[in-house]
Formats: C-alpha cells, sequence, structure tokens
C-alpha cells in the first residue's frame, strides 16, 4: 500500500477523490432527507385537509353514512369516538395499521329515533351536555367547532386488496350530538418512495461515475503539472552521476512553483559550479605557491648537508618565514571559506590604525573614534595587508585616515606610487593574482593580501574597493558599518 501510493501523484489522487466522495455523500444524503421530508410534509397536508373536510361535515351534523370523505379511494378515512371505538370507515378499507385504532368495520349505533325514545327528553339532553362541559380535556371546544392543527404518524393501509405506506392526519372535532370525535386520514407516501427510490438509484449509478472522472482528471493534471519535476530529477540524477556542473536543470516556460523551483537549482548549481572552480583553482595556486620555497628550502638545507660552508642561513630563514606567512594565509582563507563568523565586540578603527601604524615608516594616520563591531584580529590583519601593499608600490607617504560617514565607518589607506589601472580593481582582490609589477618572489608576496581583505571585510557586513588617490597612487577604502547599526552583522 505504502509503494502504490508513495508519489505525489498518487496521493493528489487519492486525497481529491476521497475529498470529492465525501462532499457528494454529504450532499446526497442531506438532498434525499430534504426530498423525503418535502414529500411526506406535502403527503401530511393531503390528510390534514381530508380529514379537515369530514371534520366539517360531521361538525354540520351530516349523518356517518353520507359523508363524502368516505368514499375517497385514495384517502381512506376513520372516525373514531373518544373511547377509541370505530363509528365509520372508508368503503373499501380492508386493513390499517398507525392510527389509534387498527379496526376498520365500524361498531353498530342505534338510529336517531332509537335514541330519542331511550332519553327522558330535554332533561337527559341536559345531562350530557353538562358531562362533556365537566370533561378535563386537553383542548375546549364549542360544539360544532374543529381543533386546530392536527397530529400525524405514519403507517399502512390496505384499500381494495393493495398495501401501501400512508401519511396519517389526525383532527378532532365537537359535534353537537356525538361529542368529541376524532377524524384520522391517510394520504399515500408512493410518491414520496418512488421520488426518494428514483433519487437513490441516480446517485448510485451517478456518483461512482463522477469520482471516476475526478481521480481520471486529477491524474492528468497532476501527471502534467508534476512532469517538469520528474525532468528535474532525472538531470539533477545524470548531473550527480557525471559530477559535470556545468549542465543545467531544464526551465519550464510557465511561471508556476516548478518553474522557480528550477530557476533557483540552476541558480544553485551555478554557485556550486563557481564555488568548486574557485576550490580547484586555491588548491591549484596553493600548492604552486607552496612548491616553490619548499624546493628553495631543501636545495639550500642539501646543499648545506653536502657543503656546511655554504649554508646560506639568511636565505633559509627569509624561506621558513615565507611558508610560515603563505600557511598562515592559507588557513585564514579556509576558515574564512567555512564560515567562520567574526566575534561581535566593539573595535576602536582609530586605535588599531594607529596601532598597526606604529612601527612603520612613512605612514600618517589622521583618524577620529569610530568604532565598529567584529573580529579585533581579522579587522587588524586587514589594516596591515593594506598597509604591506601600499609600502610595496609608495614611493614617499602613506596616509591613513578614519572617519565617520552616515553610518558607516570609512578606513582609507592611500600611496604616492603609480597606483592601480582601473580595468585591474577588480582583478587585485582574487586569490593569487599578482599584477605584472609585483611577481618577484621577494616584493609580490603570494597574491593573498588583497583577497583575504575583502573576505574579512564581507564577513563584517563592509565593502573595500579599490581607486585613485589623490597624491595619483592608489586608493584603498574599506566602508564598515558602526557598531550597533542595523547592518553590523556579518554575512555568509
Amino acid at each position: 500500500m505504502s509503494r502504490l501510493f508513495g508519489s505525489v501523484r498518487s496521493r493528489a489522487t487519492l486525497g481529491a477523490t476521497l475529498v470529492v466522495a465525501v462532499a457528494l455523500v454529504a450532499a446526497g444524503t442531506a438532498l434525499l432527507l430534504s426530498l423525503r421530508a418535502n414529500l411526506t410534509g406535502e403527503a401530511g397536508t393531503r390528510a390534514e385537509r381530508s380529514a379537515q373536510a369530514v371534520a366539517s361535515e360531521l361538525a354540520a351534523r351530516t349523518p356517518l353514512g353520507k359523508l363524502s370523505g368516505l368514499d375517497a379511494e385514495d384517502t381512506p378515512v376513520q372516525i373514531v369516538d373518544e373511547d377509541g371505538v370505530l363509528l365509520a370507515a372508508s368503503e373499501d378499507l380492508e386493513r390499517m395499521s398507525g392510527t389509534g385504532t387498527s379496526e376498520v368495520t365500524p361498531a353498530p349505533t342505534r338510529s336517531e329515533e332509537d335514541g330519542r325514545d331511550d332519553r327522558d327528553g330535554p332533561d337527559h339532553r341536559d345531562d350530557d351536555r353538562d358531562d362533556r362541559d365537566d370533561r378535563d380535556d386537553d383542548e375546549s371546544l364549542e360544539p360544532g367547532e374543529i381543533a386546530q392543527g392536527a397530529s400525524y404518524t405514519n403507517g399502512t393501509a390496505t384499500v381494495d386488496g393493495d398495501t401501501e405506506d400512508y401519511r396519517f392526519a389526525a383532527v378532532e372535532v365537537e359535534t353537537p350530538d356525538r361529542g368529541r370525535l376524532t377524524v384520522h386520514a391517510g394520504a399515500p407516501l408512493a410518491a414520496e418512495h418512488s421520488a426518494v427510490g428514483t433519487a437513490l438509484t441516480a446517485m448510485l449509478i451517478g456518483f461512482p461515475l463522477l469520482l471516476g472522472v475526478v481521480a481520471g482528471v486529477t491524474w492528468l493534471v497532476t501527471g502534467r503539472a508534476l512532469r517538469p519535476v520528474e525532468g528535474i530529477r532525472r538531470e539533477m540524477a545524470a548531473i550527480t552521476a557525471s559530477e559535470d556542473l556545468r549542465r543545467r536543470v531544464p526551465e519550464p516556460a510557465t511561471h508556476d512553483e516548478v518553474a522557480r523551483l528550477a530557476r533557483t537549482t540552476n541558480a544553485t548549481l551555478a554557485a556550486l559550479e563557481t564555488s568548486v572552480e574557485r576550490q580547484r583553482r586555491f588548491v591549484a595556486d596553493a600548492s604552486h605557491e607552496l612548491r616553490s620555497p619548499i624546493a628553495s628550502l631543501r636545495t639550500q638545507l642539501e646543499v648545506a648537508a653536502a657543503h656546511p660552508e655554504l649554508l646560506d642561513l639568511d636565505g633559509a630563514v627569509e624561506d621558513t618565514v615565507r611558508l610560515q606567512n603563505l600557511a598562515a594565509d592559507l588557513l585564514l582563507l579556509a576558515r574564512l571559506d567555512a564560515g567562520e563568523r567574526p566575534a561581535g565586540t566593539r573595535v576602536d578603527l582609530a586605535a588599531l590604525a594607529r596601532e598597526e601604524a606604529a612601527e612603520r615608516r612613512r605612514v600618517t594616520v589622521e583618524a577620529e573614534p569610530v568604532e565598529v563591531s567584529g573580529s579585533r584580529g581579522q579587522l587588524g590583519r586587514v589594516l596591515a595587508n593594506l598597509l604591506d601593499n601600499a609600502e610595496r608600490h609608495a614611493r614617499e607617504r602613506i596616509t591613513v585616515t578614519v572617519r565617520r560617514e552616515g553610518g558607516e565607518a570609512v578606513v582609507g589607506v592611500a600611496d604616492d606610487g603609480e597606483g592601480v589601472a582601473e580595468a585591474d580593481r577588480e582583478r587585485i582582490f582574487e586569490r593569487f593574482v599578482r599584477l605584472d609589477a609585483a611577481r618577484s618572489r621577494d616584493d609580490g608576496g603570494a597574491g593573498l593580501g588583497l583577497a583575504i581583505a575583502r573576505d574579512v571585510a564581507v564577513r563584517h557586513g563592509g565593502t573595500l574597493t579599490a581607486g585613485a588617490a589623490p597624491a595619483g597612487g592608489a586608493l584603498f577604502e574599506l566602508r564598515l558599518p558602526l557598531a550597533g547599526s542595523d547592518r553590523g552583522t556579518a554575512r555568509p
């Protein structure tokens, strides 16, 4: 079962079908109940009208044998007295249930003339009237008055050999000569049963067909909607198997969620490709940069082992220091690439600039106290790298400025050297990139200083750009959000 409904397509189809099925069953049940109630109420109204007509005749002292309501073929009628004795019934009525009495044969009654002979004149009629007045009835009726409303029951009746279900209405009438009588009249429920049965049959046939249509349409629509997703999955599987990050998943020509998923996936693949390519270049460049000092140091040590008098101790120390600095730079870059977040301590850039410039010649500091939030060690490394770069290219003077500009702290490092060509002002921040004038091993470094400085600036939520200094040299401008500002958070 889990494998059968393991796909989104099958689960969507099942869910839609179940929802529609529940809605159809609820709507069908409500429809059948409403239809049955309406038809039953209509039958009850017909039965009440028949009972009211017979009661009107009884109130008008119509003899039982001359009641017109007893001749109706489809409306069986019973008339009973207060004791439940059947006084009259429809002519063709053979059996009846659901009323006050199941009798269909009226009890024998005396004629009106016999009744008058047995009575003792007007005084006896007065006694009978007093007895009726003393009854404790639920509803007091005057002679000839018909009770308002009727009571309803369901039952069966056999008329002329045909047995059917009926809706019975009972109406009470106070007759002048027979006392309180109850008229039971029925109306057949055949129309109600037929309509309900027809509706139920239509539902039993139509609902499964409708559910089949809903399931089929949902299956086709979800399949069409998910077809691009399957294409994306196959292409991603192929990319994973081939490890070719240059490939991209197909983007459907729509503006729905699947198209946005494809575009986001391609953007992720592009970023991953860039990251992997950058990592490969980094490893290759790091291997190349490490090979030179290691080879030089090994050569000097081998020569010193064979000819101790030829040992170039100063050169070996320089190569060792260069190797140490390169290893430290590589470790810092690895930590930055791994997402190391700077500490959120307050750092005074003016004091930090003076500390970095204290041991350097030709450096002038013009600074006002400005605090930022971040790592003091990493920000100090940025200033040190910028000052090292300026010292390699400056002729006579280096100027460091620290100022506040809006919600940012701005640190400028300017020199009076040859400057940086506009076409190279972004390229110099790439790793292991050295301009032609700085390719010597002694002066050019490994080409990681400016790359590290920009990475640290970005991690602190700032920027590092290169431009032209007023004196004609290079100007490197570091911008960081002030401590406590909304932008004072590290970027990933």
